[in-house]
């Protein structure tokens, strides 16, 4: 089954048009799997809703913030759904990116796709080895919350109406991956890194990737994620939120996706969406574009779907 998912997505590649497949042997290939996990919940969330606490309703001053102190309707000027959202690697093979540039007169970096052979267990040890070039890029962040080198159009987010139509989107895309922490059901994962050999000391250091923090002038910069690990960004991190401000009362479906573009190579794109139904109902009406926020809105989480991009 395995060399089937790898043959097939190695042709969804090239039939795309997007960049070459692996040199090597594809069916040899140990690939990764990103999961989405339902965005507010935590890892291995079967569908209940109150399981899910990773989020909040923020109201703040200045609308164009990346974050800010959540304020009192009174003071506020814009409303904000905020969200951890987390990807996970189920697959057989580490997520590995390989960054660089060849001075720092380029503002980003190309970014190529290392791949493990499952033969002999080796994987490209750098950019010039990586198998697999991709469209995905890194850009140094500046901003005081980050000021390292993130991973640009990894995963998206946005607020879907019940007709399907896009409502809001994500002003944050940029992301800087390692092992944050370990996936629910590792231990149904066949090859998750023990505590020797290449795989482990690969595993210790995406633990330990903080992508080149403080080095704007890096020409390299690696990022990643191992098998039966996770990666995620905390609600209270600049641009984890989508602006609420004016969107009128009703249900609504919260939607993350992860590699959306599928430039990064896996054993099964199926599980990259994962969506919560959700309701928003304000108490006295929703502003206006030039009226005060007199009430902030109520928000519930009606129904999760992992796996899936859309609440039935």
């Amino acid at each position: 089954m395995l060399k089937k998912l790898v043959t097939l997505a190695a042709v969804a590649v090239l039939v795309a048009g997007s960049a070459p497949a692996p040199r090597a042997d594809a069916a040899a290939l140990l690939l990764p799997d990103l999961r989405q996990v339902p965005p507010g919940c935590a890892s291995g969330n079967a569908g209940d809703p109150a399981q899910c606490g990773d989020w909040d309703v923020c109201l703040v001053v200045d609308p164009a913030a990346p974050n800010g102190r959540c304020v009192p309707p009174t003071a506020a000027k814009a409303v904000r759904l905020r969200f951890t959202s987390s990807e996970e690697n189920v697959g057989d093979g580490p997520l590995l990116l390989y960054g660089r540039r060849d001075s720092t007169g380029q503002s980003t970096m190309s970014v190529r796709q290392a791949l493990r052979n499952g033969t002999d267990g080796s994987i490209p040890a750098g950019y010039a080895s990586a198998q697999r070039a991709t469209r995905a890029f890194t850009y140094y962040e500046p901003a005081m919350a980050h000021q390292h080198w993130h991973l640009m159009n990894f995963e998206h987010f946005a607020l879907v109406s019940a007709a399907g139509k896009t409502i809001v989107t994500d002003r944050k895309n940029g992301f800087c991956l390692g092992d944050r922490y370990p996936v629910a059901g590792s231990d149904r994962l066949t090859h998750v890194p023990g505590d020797t050999g290449a795989d482990a000391d690969l595993a210790g250091r995406l633990r330990a990737n903080r992508c080149r923090h403080h080095e704007p002038t890096a020409l390299e910069v690696v990022e990643g994620i191992s098998v039966g690990s996770g990666d995620d960004y905390k609600y209270d991190v600049d641009f984890q939120w989508l602006d609420i401000t004016h969107v009128p009362s009703g249900t609504y479906e919260l939607v993350n996706t992860v590699n959306d573009d599928r430039t990064l190579l896996e054993t099964n794109y199926g599980n990259n969406s994962s969506a919560v139904s959700v309701s928003i109902r304000w108490p006295q009406g929703t502003p206006g574009p030039d009226q005060a926020i007199t009430a902030a809105p109520v928000v519930r989480f009606l129904r999760t779907c992992p796996g899936r991009p859309r609440c039935p």
